[in-house]
């Protein structure tokens, strides 16, 4: 056995060892949800059911907090995403001196704790109902509370994402488009925002991701409402049932069928453009052939 034999063994070792601590509680997960007895066991397996999705479906506060969650969850990227873009196009054009401190304001959310965001929005919002009515009963409500406390720092998520995308653009496109007689809102809706493209997606996902498993900030400011990660929190402490493992798998199927769709889309769109490049590509050599 050569030394080669053994660092090929060990790496395999490394890497079955890193993928059975990744995905085996996921296994054992999938596992107990189609298992009969009512405490979570992947073995022995006894029967085959599907009773725990019914129950699960049937679990009148889940579905609540479900709702509530996904509720939540696009109102922090209706929030959030043009938060983001807007502070990373002013980023981008702000004058160099002034970017370090801007950068430290727009991330800051980031570096809060969770429990201080949730517990200053609910704080802030009540001294302003306080004083005023015009908020009374419009932001002091447990899901409107949230999506403000967690758009936040979601924006500063999406701040990065549109920032990595714009350290790349070529701005002598706006520059052409302006000299041609475009108007800024063109150039930013048929210029900037294609580029974008990418980035937005990008943004939207991780924002409603974020948002979704979002606990430490949610808690504090959803108030007497709930969502599906705090009732989650309330089950646990009462003792698990397979229910959630039944809700675990659904997650992880609808994540898995997200990214191969994704990929999916992604390869059609590259064929289409090495399709579209190829027909370039041979219009130009038929091009030269008949000048020749």
């Amino acid at each position: 056995m050569t030394s080669k034999m053994i660092m090929r063994g060990m790496i395999g070792f490394y890497i079955l060892l890193f993928f059975g601590y990744l995905f085996g509680p996921l296994a054992v997960m999938g596992i107990t949800a189609f298992n009969t007895p009512n405490y979570p066991q992947a073995y022995p397996f006894e029967a085959f059911t599907l009773d725990w999705f019914v129950k699960l479906w049937n679990h009148r506060s889940m579905m609540d907090g479900l709702k509530n969650s996904i509720i939540i969850g696009i109102g922090v990227v209706a929030i959030s995403v043009p938060v983001g873009l807007a502070a990373s196009i002013i980023m981008s054009q702000i004058y160099h001196r002034a970017r370090g401190l801007y950068y430290l304001v727009t991330i800051s959310p980031l570096l809060t704790p969770g429990v201080i965001i949730g517990i200053s929005t609910v704080i802030f919002w009540k001294d302003v109902m306080s004083v005023t009515d015009l908020t009374k009963g419009l932001f002091y409500k447990g899901i409107i509370l949230t999506i403000l406390g967690q758009a936040s720092f979601v924006s500063a998520y999406c701040l990065l994402i549109f920032m990595a995308r714009l350290t790349r653009f070529d701005r002598a496109q706006e520059e052409a488009a302006l000299d041609l007689g475009a108007s800024y809102p063109q150039v930013f809706w048929h210029i900037l925002l294609p580029y974008l493209k990418p980035a937005v997606v990008s943004a939207v996902v991780i924002g409603f991701l974020s948002s979704f498993e979002n606990y430490n900030t949610t808690t504090f400011a959803i108030l007497a409402d709930k969502t599906l990660v705090t009732v989650l929190a309330g089950e646990v402490r009462q003792g698990t049932t397979p229910a959630l493992s039944a809700l675990a798998v659904i997650i992880i199927g609808i994540s898995l069928l997200g990214a191969i769709g994704y990929e999916i889309a992604k390869r059609r769109e590259q064929t289409r453009a090495d399709r579209a490049y190829r027909q370039a590509q041979i219009a130009e050599r038929d091009e030269v052939e008949a000048i020749a």
